[in-house]
């Protein structure tokens, strides 16, 4: 009868465990970089083994990589569990790299307060340009006619609009405006992107999302389904220790300081050897500031010239020329530290207020490794055979000639011109392979 009753139990659970419903929720706050689509792409892969109805990602971001935001977006175009991007909370915004996504995704919905848009690609190239669009030419008729632009830049924006375009196609969005958010770099705020078709809705909160959301069909890569999200259970992913510390070096201003500090505990450790403390973290600083930069565009020229900087202050430090290779290394040092990022990526910045310290700091800390140095330098030797030459030793015997001392703690065979008794002082003053070469110190010779 036990079994029996346990059998009807679970016969009519099934049915309720059949409807029972997961929504996953994500977050990214900040810039679209590698670490974000690791995030995010591990989330869509719990979303998956979930048999998650939907995944909602809550974005507020300024844009970013264009690398990490395509791998997103491929995920997305893959996934068979729809991914809804929502916009919040009141005050954040979906700029560049945040608008392809939007278009992505299979619901795109707004806070009040936010905005979208500045989908324009950001110019790229070994001289570091930065996205600023020339003026507006007149054409013969005074009418403004579209500036000229490289090349590249072209080749740039054509790809980059044809890409969002077919975004809005796939999701039946508008794409005459998709055009002009590259093209023009438009932006439009939560109503206005509700007005022209750009997002779906919007909703104040999660809650009042999901109620929006609810009964929505959507179209997968395996066909058409219909969003069931009522009582149904959150469940929220934050990113592990890997990914909030990919986040942290892939962050330029941190890959600036963890190279500094490479450089600066090798220095530290290569002028004054130790224990090897300060060369352990320089160089696990320095192989974390080569991961952070690898995963970033990185201007060659950039890079020179901060190298250059540093060492022409390390030479300042080590072989002073009055300061001007200091003030040099200075310049060089904040020239190539605003150069370093191949492009103005919006959230990719390195900030001018961050720099101009560091350097200084750069400076002074250089300097400090180069005093300290020479000072040790200068003492004189506590260990080996320089440091016994000088010190005292005690006769354990009399001898004429040749006998034993205790210098250190231990027996040494020493060898004196003068003759010496038990218990006499004498000090060291050469050291011969193991024997020491000594002279009485004080009375205790022997007539």
């Amino acid at each position: 009868m036990k079994r029996l009753f346990c059998i009807i139990v679970v016969l009519l659970l099934l049915p309720l465990a059949a409807f029972a419903k997961t929504v996953v929720v994500a977050g990214i706050d900040g810039a679209i970089s590698p670490a974000s689509a690791a995030y995010f792409l591990r989330a869509l892969d719990e979303a998956k083994q979930a048999r998650a109805e939907l995944l909602v990602l809550r974005l507020n971001t300024p844009g970013g990589l264009d690398s990490a935001m395509r791998e997103m977006i491929q995920g997305i175009l893959a996934s068979p569990v729809p991914v809804a991007i929502f916009v919040s909370p009141s005050g954040a915004r979906a700029a560049s790299a945040g608008t392809y996504l939007l278009y992505a995704s299979h619901i795109a919905a707004m806070a009040p307060g936010t905005n979208l848009g500045a989908a324009t690609p950001v110019a790229i190239g070994m001289g570091g340009e930065t996205n600023k669009p020339p003026a507006a030419e007149k054409s013969t008729e005074g009418q403004e006619r579209a500036p000229p632009a490289s090349a590249m830049e072209k080749k740039a924006v054509h790809d980059a609009a044809a890409y969002l375009r077919s975004l809005a196609q796939l999701r039946g969005r508008n794409a005459e405006w998709a055009e002009k958010a590259v093209r023009k770099a438009e932006s439009l705020s939560a109503e206005e992107a509700v007005k022209l078709k750009v997002v779906d809705f919007i909703a104040t909160d999660l809650p009042d999302f999901l109620s929006r959301a609810d009964g929505r069909n959507v179209s997968l890569a395996q066909g058409e389904t219909k969003l069931t999200l009522t009582n149904a259970t959150i469940v929220t992913i934050e990113p592990n220790w890997q990914e909030q510390l990919l986040a942290a070096v892939a962050d330029p201003n941190i890959a600036l300081i963890l190279m500094l500090l490479g450089i600066y505990g090798l220095l530290f450790e290569f002028y004054t050897p130790g224990f090897g403390v300060a060369g352990v973290i320089g160089a696990i600083s320095l192989l974390l500031a080569l991961y952070a930069l690898a995963m970033l565009p990185i201007n060659a020229v950039g890079a020179l010239l901060l190298l250059v900087g540093i060492v022409l202050m390390a030479a300042e430090a080590f072989a002073p020329s009055f300061g001007i290779l200091g003030i040099g290394g200075i310049t060089a040092f904040i020239a190539g530290s605003l150069m370093l990022i191949d492009g103005n990526i919006p959230g990719m910045e390195i900030s001018l207020n961050f720099v101009v310290p560091l350097a200084i700091t750069s400076a002074l800390v250089l300097a400090s490794i180069g005093a300290f140095a020479l000072r040790s330098r200068q003492r004189p030797a506590v260990t080996g055979t320089e440091a016994m030459l000088g010190s005292t030793a005690v006769v354990l015997e009399d001898f004429e000639h040749e006998g034993w001392v205790q210098a250190f703690g231990e027996r040494w065979h020493a060898r004196s011109e003068t003759a010496l008794i038990h218990g006499a002082q004498v000090r060291i003053m050469a050291v011969e392979g193991l024997t020491l070469v000594v002279q009485p110190e004080q009375k205790g010779e022997k007539s």
